[in-house]
């Protein structure tokens, strides 16, 4: 079926998605985006999130400031997030009653605002079609987001005994992984029609082997999407000029919300002492060190024009994590024309391909050669085969019409 017929199908769902904030950071400006996407094909779509925002058109909030706190403060105490919220959460389940939702899409719930039992158990109750979208690892395991760094496999049987019980605003008191992974499978294995959506590879592959999976009737990868609308290569003179950077110039960019050694800063400042003549512009909250006079803080932007003008000046974009289920920044820097430095690991290296570099962990030697590598052929090599890639892989359009296919597989209209 092609997809202006599968549109023309679904023109009377309804779908849900659930997410802890809507049109900023990554998953929100994914929720936001699908959004305003089916509205503009003639679905009726609706959010419900956590975190305020200035737009008006059918948004739900959940909860309040203090309800947050509140979550939050009994997660520290129990080691259950999640496991709260119940005054909202029965809200949203009152609204969902009155929409008869054909879909419900559920995306980060581990940002204290939603009882995740409440809701499992209504989804499961009524048959509703429900699609779980792996944005990190966080619905297949008793506790943590990403495991990659410590190696931790035990969520492949069950759960026990975690290491990061503790840390990552964790528990105070109690390890609760154990009852919170054989809880958290016996609530998604009785929603009868679960589809898995992995945002790339790695991240499908993963929560294929996850026990609390085993009942889904589908997965499925769909990467994230670029809007290359927005994302797309930029004249950026006025931006060199005015940080002070000459047209000749070797820029190496990082993007984060904010640095600390987990993002690789020491990467970046060793890479600066190693390569005084290059210019390296890190975008986020400026950590609370010295910085070498060859590195450029830009604080933070939430704006698409100006990240997407960033990523045009650079000569090449760094992503230095070691547990990246998609790398949304990657894309769009791919999209603006600039190829990558990435580290071998999760799914990093997918994003790339050609188009720049993996490299050991962190490992700045080769983080150096790879810097080399790109300035001696120039951005001008890279620059059509980072787009083509991109358009390929990450085309808007052609990915949610992914979703639009599995829309019409759940429910049978």
């Amino acid at each position: 079926m092609s997809a202006a017929k599968q549109i023309k199908t679904l023109e009377t769902l309804k779908i849900v998605q659930i997410n802890a904030c809507y049109e900023y950071s990554s998953t929100g400006r994914t929720c936001y985006e699908l959004h305003t996407y089916l509205t503009e094909h003639g679905m009726e779509s609706l959010k419900f999130y956590s975190k305020p925002q200035p737009d008006s058109d059918k948004y739900d909030l959940m909860g309040s400031w203090f309800d947050h706190k509140l979550h939050a403060l009994m997660s520290r105490i129990t080691g259950k997030q999640a496991y709260f919220s119940s005054i909202p959460t029965h809200t949203l389940i009152g609204k969902l009653k009155k929409i008869q939702p054909d879909v419900v899409i559920l995306r980060n719930f581990h940002s204290n605002y939603v009882n995740l039992p409440m809701l499992a158990r209504y989804l499961a109750k009524n048959d509703i079609p429900t699609i779980i979208v792996l944005h990190d690892c966080w619905f297949f395991t008793g506790y943590c987001c990403h495991y990659t760094e410590i190696s931790c496999q035990k969520w492949q049987s069950e759960c026990h005994d975690c290491p990061l019980i503790k840390k990552e605003k964790g528990s105070w008191f109690f390890d609760t992984s154990r009852s919170v992974f054989r809880h958290r499978k016996q609530l998604i294995e009785a929603i009868p029609r679960l589809a898995v959506v992995g945002v790339s590879d790695w991240i499908t592959n993963e929560g294929r082997k996850a026990p609390i999976f085993h009942n889904a009737l589908k997965f499925q990868r769909i990467y994230n999407w670029i809007d290359l609308k927005s994302f797309y290569p930029r004249e950026t003179t006025d931006l060199r000029q005015k940080f002070g950077i000459k047209e000749n110039d070797f820029v190496a960019l990082g993007v984060s919300m904010s640095w600390s050694f987990r993002k690789g800063l020491e990467v970046y400042l060793e890479v600066a002492k190693q390569m005084p003549d290059i210019k390296i512009v890190m975008v986020g909250q400026k950590p609370n060190i010295e910085l070498p006079s060859n590195i450029i803080s830009v604080p933070p932007t939430a704006s698409v024009e100006e990240l997407a003008r960033y990523y045009s000046m650079a000569d090449v974009l760094f992503n230095f994590s070691i547990q990246e289920t998609f790398g949304k920044v990657a894309a769009e820097a791919l999209a603006c024309g600039t190829p990558l430095i990435v580290n071998n690991a999760t799914a990093n290296p997918e994003i790339p391909g050609l188009c720049g570099c993996a490299v050991e962990n962190n490992n700045v030697a080769q983080v150096v050669e790879a810097v080399k590598a790109i300035r001696a052929k120039g951005k001008n090599y890279y620059q059509q085969q980072c787009v083509e890639r991109a358009n390929a892989l990450f085309e808007k359009d052609k990915n949610i019409e992914q979703y639009i296919q599995l829309f019409h597989e759940l429910t049978g209209k």
